[in-house]
């Protein structure tokens, strides 16, 4: 009863994030808010749940919750928001999704996820922390670069036809729902992650497969309500949509270890160090399998229904490999 209660908490929590940052992507827009804002908004629930695991020394439900989120976004999400986009629940329905111009964002996800899983063959230190702040870092100045030169390719045409002035009340109101929505995921997050392992002593379940399967439905809500809210838009919509998942996947494997790893140090010391064991060494790699898999049709430039189909197959062939890998 505590887990759902605390879950419910968290969802409601999500959305009042993703309500918040949706208003504020209006105003400022464009693919490097999904890339960044929207993408660092939609983490902080992830975020908050792996701080208050990383707190208790509970590792691996923080990196098990870190692992739940790709799989469940690079599957599920975008099979969602791809079955949507193209069919009639979009309010302009499109026959597919042009996804040419996210090669950085493409090639950064595939390095970081074997980065990820090669540094942790034998555990995460501080140095690894670093090395994924770098990653971080790294991408969000690649980003920035590539959104300038947008803009600078664009001086010919009118930018000032594109609203980004909203009235002051419009604004606030999203600060406030933001805000909520923040303090609320942290506040709900300690607690959700003491009921996660109640619950795995309870059903005799390892408490990494549990945070694999269900903290991704409370972290990742803030993510999979901006999805539908955006693929029912229109093509331009679905490519925001898009670099939000990319990207956000992309502070899954840079950002969020680092907090993991920094996390741990905070609380348990500077030499602490998040040990691999045999289970989490299988969920790093099916689900930095999966997450490739699920590129390959990227990298033909076209998502389409077919794409959504196979990935919501990738997606069940995950959650089944949760009831085998801890007799491995």
């Amino acid at each position: 009863m505590f887990l759902f209660g605390w879950l419910g908490e968290l969802v409601f929590a999500s959305w009042l994030l993703s309500s918040g940052a949706e208003h504020l992507a209006e105003r400022w827009g464009g693919r490097f808010v999904g890339r960044t804002l929207l993408s660092i908004a939609t983490t902080l629930p992830e975020i908050g749940i792996v701080v208050a695991a990383a707190k208790d020394g509970s590792y691996g439900t923080a990196i098990g919750s870190a692992l739940g989120s790709n799989l469940f976004m690079m599957t599920l999400g975008l099979a969602i928001m791809l079955i949507i986009a193209t069919t009639r629940l979009s309010k302009y329905p499109q026959k597919f999704i042009d996804v040419k111009e996210f090669k950085l964002d493409k090639i950064f996800l595939v390095i970081t996820a074997v980065v990820g899983a090669l540094l942790f063959l034998d555990g995460y230190t501080a140095i690894d922390g670093i090395i994924f702040a770098g990653l971080f870092s790294t991408y969000l100045l690649l980003a920035f670069r590539e959104m300038k030169k947008e803009k600078q390719a664009s001086l010919g045409k009118n930018l000032h036809d594109t609203p980004n002035a909203q009235p002051k009340k419009h604004f606030a109101r999203a600060m406030v729902l933001f805000v909520a929505g923040t303090v609320g995921i942290f506040v709900g997050a300690e607690p959700f992650v003491h009921a996660l392992e109640g619950v795995s002593v309870d059903l005799g379940v390892s408490v990494v497969v549990l945070a694999v399967i269900v903290s991704p439905i409370a972290g990742e809500m803030p993510e999979k309500i901006s999805l539908i809210l955006l693929a029912r838009k229109g093509a331009n919509g679905a490519s925001i949509a898009v670099a939000n998942v990319l990207g956000s996947k992309i502070l899954n494997n840079t950002l969020l270890l680092s907090v993991a790893i920094f996390a741990a140090m905070s609380y348990q010391g500077l030499t602490v160090k998040i040990a691999n064991t045999q289970l989490l060494e299988n969920q790093m790699i099916l689900v930095t399998a999966i997450t490739i898999i699920a590129l390959i049709p990227m990298f033909k430039n076209k998502l389409g229904l077919r794409s959504g189909v196979m990935l919501l197959v990738l997606y069940a062939i995950g959650i089944g490999m949760q009831f085998v890998l801890p007799d491995l």
